[in-house]
Parts: C-alpha cells; sequence; structure tokens
C-alpha cells in the first residue's frame, strides 16, 4: 500500500514513538511486549489499542469528510437546541428540595391528596426596627406601626374587573350562622380581620379591626366601630328584641368577647376618639408599653386570641420582676385566608358571579394582593420617621426563588466573550499567522456553546426541569469541562502539524489517536460521576446531576466528532498558507526563512521507523516526479555555514542529534537589513548586544507553556527537597481541612439567596435576629380517634418539653388542642343538662319548651345519640351515658355524632383551634324549636390538625434540632399506634438536612469507585486508579475543609459543588496519569515527560474554567458569590495545585510502572522492526519474466535482528554552495525454512518509513552456511556512499536546479541498485 507522507525529518515523530510508545502507537507496543524485546501491561496495550484503531479510522474519515461531518454535526446541534423551547423553570422549594420517596414526600402528597392544594392560612409578616438607638418600646414608634398596619387595610388590587380589599381576602372568625337576617348581617360586618399585633395591648388596635364604613344601617347605634364598640353590651341590649341574640350573647361569653378595645389604655390619651372608659383617659398619662406588652397581648376574643409576647416584640430586655424594659422590634401578623378557603369562600358569594371563579383564580387575586402588600409597606418609610418597616409576603420567598433561578443573560454571554478572548489569545501564534491556531479555538468555544444549549434543549425534552442549580452552575461547568478536552485536542494537533512525517490526510486520525484516549477517561469518568450523584433524592440535586452528564455526552460527541472536521479544515487552511482567522488572506511569511539548529536528546536513534494505522488501500498509478523546489530544499535538515577563507557558504545535512526549526525573518534582527548573508554567518564572538536582546525577543515569543514545564518547573520537582516540602505542606492543608470540615453547619439562611441591600434582606435579617418565627402543625391521620383520645392526649401533653413552642404565662401549653376544646363544650353543656334534668326540666321523654335553656335541650339532643346507623338514638339512656366522662374521654360510639354538632355549632372555637378536620361534609345546627333530635354522624377523620407557634429559631442549628426533637416525638408514638406527622415551614426546609450528609457521603463514595472502576477498566491499572482517586479524595477534603474555614453552610447547593468536584478534579489529574504510564523511563523523567505533554492543556483548562465563572463575581445575590463563586474558584485552585504539583509528587515516589518497560532499565525502547509484507494470495501468483533469474516470494517473517548503517565522510566540492547528503539504505529480509533444504529462499524487504530503498528486487550476497535439515535466508545490510552536489539556483535558473535535482535522483537510485544487485549474487552463491 503506498501511504502519502510528508517530506521532511521524522526524528521528532521517532523519538516520541520510543519514548511515548504506547501514547503514539499502542500497537508497536503491544508488538514489543508480545516478542519479548520490553516488558509491559500487556492488558492494557491490547485495550489501548483497540481504541486507538478506531480512532484513528473515526479520525481519517472526518478528515476525508470534514465539512460533511461539520454540517451534519452543526445541523443535529441546533435542531436538538430547538428542545430548549419546552424547558420548565422549577422554584417551587418543596418539589426542589423534598426527597423523592422519603417520608416527607409521603407526607406532602398525602395532606395533598385529603385537604387539597392551597388549604390553610397564610401569614404576611411586618417587623419594625429603629434607626437610631435600641429600644423602640416609644408612643412615636407604636403610632408609626399602627399608621402602616392601618396603610394595610387600605390595600386593594384589581383584577378580573373587581376591586378586592383586605376584607375580602383576610382571615376572619366563624361564627355559627343564625336564623334572624338582621344577626347575622351584623356579623358578617363587624367581624374583624385576625391580626396579630402588639397594638392588641392598647385600644389603638381597634383603629386597624375597621370596619371601613360605620355601621350607619344600625339606627339604633349609628357610626358604629371597633373603636367605639362594646360587643356584649351590644348583644345585649339586643336581647329582648331578637330571640338569637341569646345565643350570639352565649357564644361571645365563651369566646372571652366582651368589652372588646374600650377598657385597654390609650398610647395617645389626648386622642379624641379614646373612650372614657380607658384607664389613662383621664390622667392623660401616657402608658408604660414594656408593662403593657409583657405577658403578651389579647386580641378582642381573649379566650382564644393570646399573642404572647415572643410573637408580637423582638429583642427584649427585662428587668429583674420579669417586665419587660426595652425591645428591638415589633412584629404584627396579618392572616389572609389560603387559596382553597378564598376560592370556597366566594364561591357562594355575589362577587364573583360576573366571571368564570375559579381556585386559579383565587391563587392569582391573593398573590397579586400580597405583592402589593410587600411594595406598599416596603416603601411606606420615610426620612421623617423614627424607624424602618419591612414586609415578608408569602409570595416573596417565592419571587425570591424564581429571581434567583432566572439566568443572567449578559452575565453569561460576557462570561462565554471572554473565553473566546482567552482562547484566541492563547493559541495564537504571534510570530507565525499560519502556524496560530485562536481560529480554531474561537470554534472551539462556539461549538461547546452550542452543544450545552443542545445538552440542554435534550434535557428540556426528556422532562427534565430547569433550577437554580442549572441556570447558575450548569452554563460555566459545562463550558469549562468541554473547553478543557478542546485544548487538548489543539495542543496535540499543533504537535502533530509540526511533525511533517505524519501524512495529511492521517493529521486528524493522529491526532484522535493519541488525545481520544485521555478524553475519553475524562468524559466517561465524569458523565458516571454525574449519573452516580443521582442517587441523592433530592430532586434538585438529581435534575442537575443528570443535566450535567448529559451536557458532557454532548460536549464528548462534539469534541471527538465536530471539533476534529474543524482542525481537518484548518489543515487545509495551513497547507494553502493562509493567515489564522482572516483566512481570505495568503501569508508570504515562509518564502524566506532562516534554519536553526535545536539540539535533541541524545537518546534518540536516528532510524525509528513509525508504525501508523494506514489508510484502506487505493490502487492508483505513481505519481509523475516533480522536482522540490527551492524552499523545500532550504527547508531540509541542513546546516548553513561559511568556509574557512569566508569566501564560500557551505550547507551540510545536519548530524543526527540535531533538529531544526523556522523561524520568521523579522524576527532576526540581529542582523540589519542592508547586510548581506555573509555578514550574518560570521563567528559568535562577534554577536553584539543587540544580537543578544534579538535573541532573547525570539525565545520569549517561542516561549510556551510546554518548553517552560520541560526546562524548568519538571526538573524542580524532580529535585528530594522539593519532594519533601510538597509531601509535607499537603500533609498541613489536609491536617487544617479536616480540622475545617467539623466547623461546616447545615443549613441554608434565606439572607443568603436575597440580594444585599434589599428589603427583603433586612427583613430576613431581622426576623432571624429578633424573632425566628414559624407556624407549626401536627397532622394525625387514620386513627381510631373515640378509641386513642387518651393516646391522643398524651401525644399533645408531649410536646410540652419542645422549649421552641410558644406557651401561655403559666407555662402550658396554649389552648388551642382541638380535642380540648370540643371535650370542653361538652362539658359545658353535660352541666346545664344536669341542672335542667335535677330540676325536672328535661325528662327522658323530652324538654319543655319555655323554662329549660337552649344549652340543657341541645345537651339532651346529644345523649339520646347511641352512633348505631341502624338504631341512631335511645332516649333511655340519658341518665346512664355521659358526654364527657370523668376521665375526660368522650362518649366512644357516639363521638362522630358529637362533633358534627361541635363543628357546626361551636364554629368560633372549631376556627380558633384551627384543627382544620377532614373529611368534614355534614353540618347540622341547634334550634331549640326543632324536635327532630337525629344528628348526622361525622365520617372518620382521616386527617386532624394541631397548632403550634416556634419562636427563638434563630439559628440553622436551632431549626434543625428542633425538627430532629419533634420528629422523635412524632416517630415514637407513630410506633404506639398513633400516625402522624409534623408540617410547616421549618419540616419542609430543614427537613433535607437530617440526612444530606450521609446522601451526599453515599454519592461521593459512589462516584470515588466509579472513578476508580473506569480508570481501572481503561487503562488496566489499579495503582495508577487508586493514585488518581487519592487525590480526587483530598481536592474533596481540601473543598469541605474550606468551605467550613470560610463560614459556608451546607445546603444542597454546595452539595450539588462537592458532587462536580470530582468531575472538575478528573480533568486535572487523568491527563498527567495517563502521560505518566505512557511514557518511558525512571519515574522522574516519565513524570518530566507528562508534565511537558499535559500541563498546557490543564492550565489552559483551568484558567477556562475560571474565566466561565469569573462573572460571578458581579451577581447581586450574595449567595451565588459565596457558594458559586468563591467555591468553585478555590476549587479550580485546589484543583491546580493537587494535579500540577502533588500528583506529579506523588507519581515521581510511589507511581506505578509504564506501561512499556525496556529491558534493562533503558529510557527508550529498541528500535522496531517494520512489518511484513503482506502474504500474497497463492491464487493471483503469476510467473514473471525477467532479466534475471526468477525468484520464487516468501512470506516476511519479523526478524529480531538489529540494522546498522556505515556513512562514509563526505568531501566537498569546490562549488561556491553545495549540500553533501549522507544517504543510508536500510535493507531487512525475512529468516524462511524450507522444506526438505532443497529449496532457495527469496525474501521481499518491508522499509520504514524513513528508509530510502528496499530489497525487493535482490537480496543481498552472504559467506555460505552449511545448516542440517533446511536452508534460511539470512538478513544483510549494504551500505553505498553517494556524493550529491546541488548548486544554488540563480534567478531565472529554474530549468538548471530541476536538471541538478533529477541528476542526483538518477545517481542514487543507480548507486543503489548496484549495491543491492551485488549482494543479492553474493546470497544466491550463497544457496547453491
Amino acid at each position: 500500500m503506498t501511504v502519502e507522507t510528508r517530506r521532511g525529518s521524522s526524528k521528532h515523530l521517532d523519538g516520541e514513538l520510543l519514548t511515548r510508545t504506547s501514547w503514539v502507537n499502542a500497537r508497536t507496543a503491544y508488538k514489543q511486549v508480545v516478542k519479548g524485546k520490553v516488558d509491559g501491561n500487556k492488558c492494557a496495550l491490547w485495550v489501548r489499542t483497540h481504541i486507538q484503531r478506531y480512532l484513528y479510522k473515526i479520525g481519517c474519515f472526518i478528515h476525508l469528510h470534514c465539512g460533511k461531518v461539520l454540517f451534519v454535526g452543526l445541523l443535529l446541534l441546533s435542531l436538538c437546541c430547538i428542545g430548549l423551547k419546552t424547558a420548565q423553570l422549577e422554584t417551587n422549594v418543596e418539589k426542589l428540595w423534598v426527597e423523592e420517596g422519603g417520608r416527607l414526600q409521603e407526607e406532602l402528597e398525602y395532606t395533598l391528596k385529603t385537604v387539597g392544594e392551597g388549604s390553610g392560612i397564610t401569614n404576611e409578616l411586618v417587623i419594625q426596627t429603629p434607626k437610631l438607638g435600641s429600644n423602640i418600646l416609644t408612643q412615636e414608634s407604636l403610632k408609626q406601626h399602627l399608621e402602616a398596619l392601618i396603610r394595610v387595610s387600605k390595600i386593594e388590587v384589581q383584577l378580573y374587573g373587581i376591586t378586592w380589599k383586605m376584607t375580602d381576602l383576610c382571615y376572619v372568625a366563624n361564627f355559627p350562622v343564625f336564623d334572624t337576617p338582621y344577626i347575622q348581617n351584623l356579623l358578617e360586618v363587624i367581624l374583624p380581620c385576625v391580626i396579630i399585633t402588639p397594638l392588641d395591648c392598647f385600644w389603638e388596635g381597634a383603629k386597624v379591626l375597621g370596619p371601613e364604613n360605620s355601621l350607619n344601617t344600625l339606627s339604633s347605634l349609628p357610626g358604629l366601630k371597633w373603636i367605639n364598640l362594646n360587643p356584649l353590651k351590644l348583644i345585649q341590649n339586643l336581647n329582648n328584641d331578637y330571640a338569637d341574640a341569646n345565643i350570639l350573647e352565649d357564644i361571645l361569653i365563651r369566646a372571652g368577647i366582651s368589652s372588646a378595645y374600650q377598657e385597654k389604655p390609650c398610647l395617645d390619651p389626648t386622642d379624641p376618639d379614646c373612650p372614657s372608659t380607658a384607664p389613662n383617659k383621664i390622667s392623660k398619662e401616657i402608658p408604660d408599653i414594656g408593662a403593657e406588652i409583657t405577658g403578651g397581648c389579647y386580641g378582642f376574643a381573649t379566650k382564644f386570641m393570646h399573642w404572647h409576647e415572643d410573637l408580637v416584640v423582638g429583642g427584649v430586655r427585662k428587668n429583674k420582676t420579669g417586665h419587660i424594659v426595652k425591645a428591638e422590634a415589633l412584629q404584627s401578623i396579618v392572616q389572609l385566608m389560603g387559596e382553597t378557603q378564598l376560592y370556597e369562600f366566594h364561591a357562594s358569594t355575589t362577587k364573583v358571579v360576573s366571571i368564570d371563579w375559579t381556585q386559579d383564580k383565587a391563587k392569582v387575586v391573593l398573590q397579586a394582593w400580597q405583592r402589593k402588600f410587600t411594595q406598599v409597606l416596603n416603601g411606606f418609610t420615610n426620612d421623617s420617621m423614627p424607624d424602618n418597616v419591612y414586609a415578608f409576603s408569602g409570595t416573596s420567598l417565592l419571587d425570591i426563588m424564581k429571581e434567583f433561578s432566572n439566568v443572567s443573560i449578559p452575565r453569561v454571554a460576557l462570561g462565554y466573550v471572554l473565553m473566546l478572548l482567552y482562547a484566541c489569545i492563547s493559541l495564537l501564534r504571534w510570530n507565525n499567522a499560519v502556524q496560530s491556531q485562536s481560529g480554531i479555538g474561537i470554534a472551539g468555544v462556539l461549538l461547546v456553546a452550542l452543544s450545552v444549549a443542545a445538552g440542554l434543549g435534550i434535557c428540556a425534552v426528556l422532562g427534565i426541569t430547569f433550577n437554580a442549580s442549572t441556570t447558575q452552575i450548569i452554563p460555566f461547568l459545562a463550558l469549562g469541562l468541554g473547553v478543557d478536552d478542546m485544548f487538548l485536542i489543539a495542543h496535540t494537533y499543533a504537535e502533530n502539524a509540526k511533525n511533517k512525517h505524519i501524512a495529511f490526510k492521517e493529521q486528524t486520525g493522529e491526532c484522535l489517536k493519541r488525545t481520544g484516549t485521555s478524553v475519553l477517561l475524562t468524559s466517561v469518568s465524569n458523565m458516571l460521576a454525574f449519573f452516580s450523584g443521582a442517587i441523592i433524592p433530592i430532586p434538585a440535586l438529581r435534575a442537575f446531576s443528570i443535566q450535567a452528564g448529559i451536557l458532557i455526552l454532548f460536549n464528548l460527541i462534539s469534541v471527538l466528532l465536530i471539533y476534529p472536521a474543524i482542525c481537518s479544515l484548518d489543515l487545509y487552511r495551513r497547507e494553502n498558507k493562509r493567515v489564522d482567522v482572516f483566512c481570505c488572506f495568503q501569508s508570504y511569511a515562509d518564502s524566506n526563512v532562516v534554519i536553526e539548529l535545536q539540539p535533541h536528546g541524545h537518546s534518540i536513534s536516528q532510524h525509528a521507523p513509525v508504525e501508523r494505522e494506514t489508510s484502506p488501500p487505493s490502487y492508483s498509478p505513481p505519481p509523475s516526479y516533480s522536482p522540490p523546489s527551492y524552499s523545500e530544499l532550504l527547508a531540509r535538515d541542513t546546516i548553513a555555514q561559511s568556509t574557512a577563507d569566508g569566501n564560500h557558504i557551505s550547507t551540510t545535512l545536519a548530524p543526527t542529534e540535531g533538529q531544526f526549526c523556522t523561524r520568521m525573518d523579522s524576527l532576526s534582527t540581529g542582523c540589519p537589513s542592508t547586510s548581506s548573508s555573509r555578514q550574518c554567518l560570521t563567528p559568535d564572538d562577534d554577536i553584539t548586544c543587540k544580537d543578544h536582546i534579538s535573541r532573547a525577543q525570539r525565545e520569549c515569543l517561542t516561549t510556551t507553556m510546554s518548553t517552560l514545564a520541560a526546562k524548568y518547573y519538571g526538573p524542580f520537582l524532580q529535585k528530594t527537597y522539593v519532594k519533601v516540602f510538597t509531601v509535607i505542606f499537603f500533609v498541613v492543608i489536609v491536617i487544617v481541612a479536616s480540622w475545617g470540615t467539623g466547623q461546616v453547619k447545615d443549613g441554608l439562611d434565606l439572607t443568603d439567596v436575597v440580594p444585599r441591600g434589599t428589603s427583603e434582606y433586612k427583613f430576613l435579617e431581622a426576623q432571624a435576629k429578633y424573632f425566628g418565627f414559624y407556624n407549626m402543625r401536627l397532622v394525625t391521620k387514620d386513627l381510631d380517634y373515640p378509641n386513642n383520645q387518651r393516646l391522643l392526649r398524651e401525644y399533645h401533653q408531649a410536646f410540652q418539653g419542645v422549649e421552641q413552642i410558644v406557651k401561655d404565662d403559666n407555662g402550658a401549653l396554649l389552648n388551642t388542642f382541638w380535642l380540648d376544646l370540643f371535650r370542653a363544650w361538652l362539658t359545658e353543656l353535660q352541666e346545664a343538662f344536669d341542672e335542667e334534668y335535677k330540676n325536672g326540666k328535661i325528662t327522658t321523654d323530652g324538654w319543655k319548651q319555655y323554662n329549660t335553656s337552649d344549652k340543657a335541650v341541645f345537651a339532651y339532643k346529644l345523649l339520646v345519640q347511641t352512633g348505631n346507623v341502624d338504631n341512631p338514638t335511645n332516649k333511655e339512656q340519658i341518665t346512664r351515658v355521659r358526654l364527657v366522662s370523668e376521665d375526660g374521654i368522650i362518649y366512644p360510639p357516639a363521638f362522630y355524632n358529637y362533633l358534627t354538632a361541635w363543628v357546626s355549632n361551636d364554629a368560633f372555637a372549631y376556627d380558633s383551634s384551627m384543627a382544620d378536620l377532614h373529611p368534614f361534609k355534614n353540618y347540622w345546627y341547634h334550634n331549640k324549636n326543632d324536635y327532630d333530635i337525629l344528628i348526622p354522624k361525622a365520617q372518620p377523620l382521616m386527617y386532624a390538625v394541631i397548632p403550634f407557634y416556634l419562636t427563638g429559631l434563630s439559628s440553622n442549628e436551632k431549626i434543625l434540632s428542633v425538627v430532629i426533637k419533634i420528629r422523635s416525638l412524632c416517630d415514637s408514638f407513630s410506633e404506639r399506634g398513633l400516625p402522624n406527622y409534623p408540617s410547616g415551614v421549618p419540616f419542609t426546609y430543614w427537613e433535607q438536612y437530617i440526612k444530606l450528609r450521609f446522601y451526599l457521603m453515599l454519592a461521593l463514595l459512589c462516584i470515588l469507585v466509579v472513578t476508580f472502576l473506569v480508570l481501572s477498566l481503561v487503562m488496566m491499572n489499579p495503582w495508577l486508579a487508586a493514585v488518581v482517586v487519592v487525590v480526587l479524595g483530598m481536592i474533596l477534603l481540601e473543598l469541605f475543609g474550606f468551605m467550613g474555614l470560610m463560614g459556608l453552610k451546607l445546603s444542597a447547593i454546595p452539595a450539588v459543588i462537592l458532587v462536580m468536584t470530582v468531575g472538575i478534579g478528573v480533568e486535572f489529574t487523568v491527563h498527567i496519569s495517563v502521560g505518566f504510564v505512557s511514557a518511558i523511563g525512571s519515574r522522574n523523567k516519565r513524570m518530566l515527560m507528562s508534565l511537558e505533554h499535559t500541563s498546557a492543556p490543564v492550565i489552559h483548562g483551568a484558567i477556562s474554567t475560571l474565566l466561565g465563572i469569573i462573572m460571578l463575581v458581579g451577581a447581586e445575590f450574595d449567595f451565588i458569590v459565596r457558594y458559586f463563586f468563591n467555591v468553585l474558584a478555590f476549587l479550580v485552585l485546589i484543583g491546580l495545585l493537587n494535579g500540577l504539583l502533588l500528583l506529579p509528587v506523588l507519581l515521581s515516589i510511589v507511581g506505578p510502572n509504564g506501561e512499556v518497560q525496556p529491558k534493562n532499565n533503558a529510557d527508550r525502547i529498541p528500535t522496531p522492526s517494520p512489518d511484513p509484507s503482506p502474504k500474497p494470495k497463492p491464487k493471483k501468483l503469476r510467473p514473471v519474466r525477467t532479466t534475471r533469474s526468477s525468484r520464487r516470494l516468501y512470506p516476511k517473517i519479523p526478524s529480531d535482528i538489529s540494522l546498522t548503517t556505515i556513512s562514509e565522510e563526505p568531501s566537498q566540492y569546490s562549488s561556491s554552495h553545495e549540500i553533501i547528503v549522507q544517504p543510508e539504505v536500510v535493507v531487512e529480509t525475512t529468516t524462511v525454512p524450507t522444506e526438505g533444504g532443497a529449496a532457495g529462499g527469496r525474501s521481499r524487504s518491508g522499509s520504514s518509513g524513513g528508509s530510502s530503498c528496499s530489497s525487493r528486487n535482490s537480496s543481498p550476497h552472504a559467506s555460505e552456511v552449511s545448516i542440517p535439515t533446511a536452508t534460511h535466508v539470512t538478513r544483510v545490510t549494504a551500505t553505498a556512499t553517494v556524493k550529491v552536489e546541488v548548486h544554488t539556483p540563480l534567478p531565472g535558473s529554474v530549468s538548471d536546479h530541476e536538471h541538478r535535482h533529477k541528476s542526483k535522483k538518477r545517481k542514487v537510485k543507480e548507486l543503489v541498485d548496484s549495491s543491492s544487485g551485488s549482494n543479492s549474487d553474493s546470497d544466491s552463491s550463497s544457496r547453491r
């Protein structure tokens, strides 16, 4: 097969084959091991051989069809980008951070299935802090707080053509339905919104309740508002006119509603509306605000509305008597209905008749009002006010998360532009516009960017939702990792382009063959690492891991299949001498070159045949001969020097120790432009200072990272004291990092994800500092409530020991437990019944209509209930059963009948309990005049709530400890047969931290194990894999310790960064490790060679990753700067330190053996024998008639005999310019045994790419050798001395130059033929 090769020296490539055999050609290394010439890892070489073979074929195919491959690849990637249209951004924290398949997800799903979405109430918070000083308990501050709440009560939004006020949305205490329209209308208008505020300690709290318009409809009580309303007195005045007034009066008394605000002190006793019943109305004294707030405040219903002081004031300082003397913050809570309640409330009103009222519209209305609430209050404070007022609503967190998750297009674009600039500058060759690689650098970055977009498009099509980690990390991470591999291929492509021995059509194949293994290793390791990270059952982490793995796959496909096509197109540009980037311009810089000798290492052989994968054979007629051009002759390995007399210039072929490079004449400033070439070739003694400056400039422009690593950094690391210092340095780092890991706390402060300086940030900061207030609900489910009342009461009392739960003044739990309220109501009815029954007003048959109380009649109806659907009532049992037993157990058989009556008729107490019982569909309203005694039975409860308030949770540690403690209590009762679970913000958002460390450690362990297995299987070197995994583990430890030292907390997003640390660390370690095991020599030498060839791509990758994240510095979210930029930047730093300092030192000390190990610890393998000629097919053999005797052809067998060459001293001619060539003829034959000893063998010899001729026409003559039974063909070496005189052509003498070149070719051919013929005759005579 004819292989196209480039004319020129092959020394550079040969040197790499001999010293980095498995890197250049694993097949050659494998054969050497099989033959026993060298030792090595046969399995690793066998795997590498097959990988390189396929990569080589792929590269050759891409080069042949580069335009088509590029077009199809870009088209497919662009089509994948269309999938971005279906991308969904998830900002719901519950769906992002709740463990998939965990107990919290099961609990949330159960709640959603039972009560529906949007149930319950929402709290809108207002916090006020002083601008100056530290005490906010002043009259002026409380007046400002009052003004802020009044402003809230007047907020309106326009939606669907309807004006929505706070009274339309707020949570209002529920009362039973009355038959008297006047009473019912009165309650609907006068019942206020529930607002928890410190103003309820004063009369001014009534101003917030309204109503906005006075009750002028009541002619007897005009201008009625809460500021002048005495509810109990009002109802008592109506007793004589309305029958239901007595029932309402009883409800008010039981709820603690009496004089409301009329007997509370006035903040401003000079206010004309201050009632005369106020304690300080007459004295006009300002009340002691601290003393009034001590113990908390009471709303208009004192029995159910006790606001503990921890809810309304913060930063409290008390005196010795326990009275508050100072506070630093005030807090009010406006309670609104949830979207479900809002929908159900207005579904039966005339307000929404004109629109298609749905729960979704209710949600929109609620969120619109909440946003306006925060907007109004955050803009409320002005310079004249003494305090700052901040607001936070239910939608504030959602808006923050949405804003946090949005992609900053300018920031991403600027980051990519910086990456483009770096790729352009780092691959630019200032001194050679043709050899520059800026174009492929820019194209590579754009290709990776397109690949990232395509991968995200596929993720969107697969239904993987985007979140904050996707939008803030993925674009930069994927770009950095993809560009790393791009730089490695570009670096190898530049090295191969300098090697004139590699055929033009094989350049891309050779590039992929050498770099493909490293790219595959890093990419596959990264993919499997990220996919392993999906074992963390947190949706945000799982989505990130899967998306990152898919993007790595897309980057791998793009870098291995599409980017080589770009490199192939760039090869055509180079061949055509086109300027980099500006391909329309052609460069003529190479027309005038200076040949400069640079010494090689002495260990490199002059003859090292190169074994490469060959393209499929193509049969074509031999190319026509064309003489070399003058520039080609000058570009050969020659030395131009002056003769002894100084009158002539002699150009001779360089010795084998040298290597030549070309440089631009513009850099040769040592010789003036007007000087002749003879002046430039004067001895070194005449070098001037200007020449030294020019040389220094030239060396500066030609210095690269690879040369720095080979000349300075690598030898520096080889020193013993440097290794000792490095090991000690990293031991210290590990100790410090281990201490730092102990300082990492769990949790995520909301202030971290809110931009600093905003009102939301200041609110969250104050709320965490002064209050730490959260709602909590205990949910019981699927319980036999009638027969487990005692267990349920024990369950409630068990939380008495939780310090953070708000309690009353006596230290007891607040009276909000629905079962307690239910039992108290029944007990009150039982007492009324006992008294009436004793007095004879009630008998077994019934009650007397006129003199029996409503409570006694109600109790009678309850006592006759049996709970049996077949026999629902029994009047005979009224004296045998009691509604509540002496030990506090509600009569179990009729429990659900009683429950229906309680929920329907004691609605205020039921609403205050916030029990939210489900399912509950039957309502029954008591009427004394109704003799129907059957009370419908409620359905068995599946869902019941016990509410609590948590306070003092100012830090993540406190929140997490409370969550764990409450979870432990709940679990203990679940084991006792009471299924239950806690609910609320702390349990939704902090639940993840309970098992986060376990899942994180499990994921990291899996990732490290997967990385170890991949490296072990591909490299067949567990030792190397273990060293790499150890370094990756150290990177993880150092990064985790850094987080502790910087005060960063462990949450889901830092966990994502720790997961991807292994992926980024692989880029810093695998390239160095592969370069180490593929080199030949001692550990120190292999470490040096690895750094020389891989340090530049590693550094470029690190810088590119750093540039990818540099734009995060300008993010408005402090969380992005602290947790993304700082952590990722430190990761790049420690990755470089471990990859380029620790890893090389470890490899030089305890590194594994190389894949190829020459005998006697040599630094290179023996010169490999060329491949044997292909065995001819017997059917196609035809007798050949020649002028010589006919010869039989035998298949060639590789020989182990080394070849040597002999060169004679050249002579010089007296021409003005001559080239003395020292040719060599390498003839290799094979030893072929013949049966019977009669047949003589004639061999066909194969020559290396560097051989000038072969012995396919004849065998050399050799001395006769006696053999017993077989004849062997021996191998001999023939040499020839050729003298060729080539004169420098004068301008216009091209024909003369061509004539001399042809003459040279004829002389070489004739001399070789004559030498080969003589040796062949000698060999023939020996066989006779």
